[in-house]
């Protein structure tokens, strides 16, 4: 035991830029390990109710995962050096496990969303123990800094009462988001990603401290939360402030240049104006070619809901997406017939109940199902009495635990097996909410979405009315399709920017409607693609993906030219 503990001291040495805290004696038992593997997302929760045993090359394989993203020796065993790093303390948000399995070749991730705008609102909602107002206002400002610093993100501190895109606070154990802190130590905080709203959680039984070796530093961990508020994952890259694992106080402390690449490319550099001259910060990219999912080029849903698994799914017309933390999973969109038992697509509405079951309903008629597993089908007449037919979306509302129908211009409040009595309602009742809803959904973080046309709605359950800064497009926030407002700016105002549905994706800009030409999409020769670019003006650029972001390759002067065909 003795030579495993030196070896386990002489690896956190070698890296002690990573791993500069005591390490204790540590147990972590084989059934710790497989929860601790769960709850940061290395393996897939199973079903509760079935009692099915994993086989020991899931497990294996995980553990191999974890270690490659923990940079300790890819063993597949639950060693010492494996179990230390599970009783690190550490950010609550799962990890990012394609990293490093071949499937990416960069090493930071981007979670899929971002913010459309530079200027964010912040406020602390509720403050920690330990820490005056003041100089706890004063960390979160630098931390938040940090991020502004290398892009054109600016902060604004508001009071604790008006509404802000970033609202942060310090909690402890269960605080209303469905994901409760675990006391001192292990998991420090969480945050939500920009499409979900970008709010960040601290353990309030942690010892947050200023400048100190002693406790938790609260400036490192608070800039590394506020690296997911703004759409970045977990990093592999064991020097990121984005690794997941907290690395103690840092005396001087400053951004990676994996950090640094990952930012910029969803925000772009920071401009700096001195004595009129406009300096720019240097941008660190790496190339990397995605495709661009066929969805984007009509957004508009039919319904969306989540299976006792934890996956969220979309349907639109005859197919379904799965949605990942960067947008559509790889190896969607798939038939919605070929998964869902008896059901042909397009459907009406879907629902998601906490008992971990999944309704599907199409004309007159519902299937139950428990993940994918179909339980039965029946007609909505028969199980769910009062209610009608071809429901546009249903939902249970956080607000109340309630499940919700809406079709049309009214709703429809179920509970256990009949309708409450005086609904129908007018969907009036449901302030700042459009006309027409498409869908609806209760997330995993409590709150309520409704969908509707290209645009999505987050609910304040408290004040009854769509949260500030929503609606937002369904297609940057929730299925990482490129930002159309930045391929303007690189195109030019008067061009519009339309990206067309291809076998691949599709991105074209077409000339303003006066000039009468047919839109072009993307076309497939031997794997090859051919980019279609219109512009009235004599200036056109080439363009290359960089995960969902447009950047510029090159500049071109073409005189009275109006169609450039660049073949890849």
């Amino acid at each position: 035991m003795a030579n495993s503990c030196q070896c386990v001291e002489q690896l956190f040495t070698i890296r002690s830029s990573v791993l500069a805290v005591p390490v204790p004696e540590v147990n972590v038992t084989q059934s710790q390990g497989l929860d601790y593997l769960v709850q940061f997302g290395y393996l897939e929760p199973q079903d509760p109710k079935t009692g099915a045993l994993r086989s020991e090359q899931s497990f294996t394989q995980a553990l191999k995962t974890f270690q490659k993203m923990a940079g300790i020796p890819q063993t597949g065993q639950l060693d010492n050096m494996t179990q230390a790093m599970m009783k690190l303390p550490r950010c609550g948000n799962k990890d990012n496990i394609e990293l490093g399995m071949g499937a990416r070749k960069k090493r930071y991730a981007l979670q899929g969303s971002k913010w459309a705008k530079h200027n964010l609102t912040f406020k602390i909602s509720e403050y920690p123990r330990g820490l005056s107002r003041d100089r706890a206002e004063k960390e979160v400002y630098e931390a938040l800094k940090v991020w502004g610093n290398v892009t054109p993100l600016n902060f604004i501190l508001r009071p604790f009462d008006e509404k802000v895109d970033i609202d942060i606070k310090f909690a402890r154990r269960q605080h209303g988001d469905g994901n409760p802190f675990d006391g001192r130590g292990q998991t420090l905080a969480h945050a939500f990603f920009p499409q979900y709203g970008g709010d960040a959680h601290f353990d309030d039984d942690e010892e947050w401290t200023i400048n100190l070796s002693s406790g938790i530093n609260m400036f490192q961990v608070a800039a590394h939360e506020f690296g997911h508020s703004l759409g970045l994952s977990h990093s592999d890259v064991s020097t990121s402030l984005m690794a997941p694992f907290y690395r103690g106080y840092q005396r001087h402390f400053q951004l990676d240049h994996d950090d640094i690449t990952a930012i910029q490319e969803l925000y772009g550099q920071r401009r700096i104006k001195n004595n009129d001259v406009t300096k720019i910060i240097p941008k660190q990219t790496s190339t990397v070619t995605t495709r661009v999912p066929k969805i984007c080029n009509d957004p508009k849903i039919d319904a969306v809901t989540m299976t006792s698994d934890g996956h969220t799914y979309i349907f639109k017309g005859k197919q379904y997406y799965r949605l990942s933390s960067y947008g559509i999973a790889d190896g969607y969109p798939r038939d919605i017939a070929q998964d869902w038992k008896g059901v042909e697509g397009p459907i009406d509405s879907a629902l998601h109940w906490d008992n971990g079951y999944t309704y599907i309903f199409k004309g007159d008629y519902y299937w139950k199902f428990y993940n994918f597993n179909l339980i039965y089908v029946r007609s909505i007449e028969e199980g769910f009495k009062g209610l009608p037919g071809n429901i546009d979306a249903a939902f249970v509302w956080g607000g109340n635990g309630k499940t919700y129908f809406i079709k049309g211009n009214q709703y429809w409040r179920y509970t256990l097996n009949h309708v409450d009595p005086g609904y129908p309602k007018p969907m009036s009742v449901w302030t700042g909410l459009p006309s027409h809803i498409d869908a609806a959904l209760k997330w995993k973080n409590g709150r309520t979405y409704f969908y509707s046309g290209d645009m999505y709605y987050r609910y304040n359950d408290v004040e009854f009315n769509i949260d500030k800064s929503y609606p937002r497009p369904i297609g940057e926030w929730w299925f990482g399709c490129p930002d159309k407002e930045q391929m303007k700016q690189l195109i030019g105002d008067t061009t519009t920017v339309a990206i067309r549905q291809g076998e691949n994706a599709s991105v074209s800009a077409d000339v303003p409607s006066s000039h009468n030409v047919a839109r072009e999409k993307w076309t497939s020769t031997n794997g090859g693609r051919t980019i279609h670019l219109y512009s009235s003006h004599s200036k056109v650029f080439i363009f290359c993906y960089m995960n969902n972001l447009l950047f510029s390759m090159l500049f071109i002067s073409l005189v009275n030219a109006k169609i450039l065909n660049l073949i890849s």
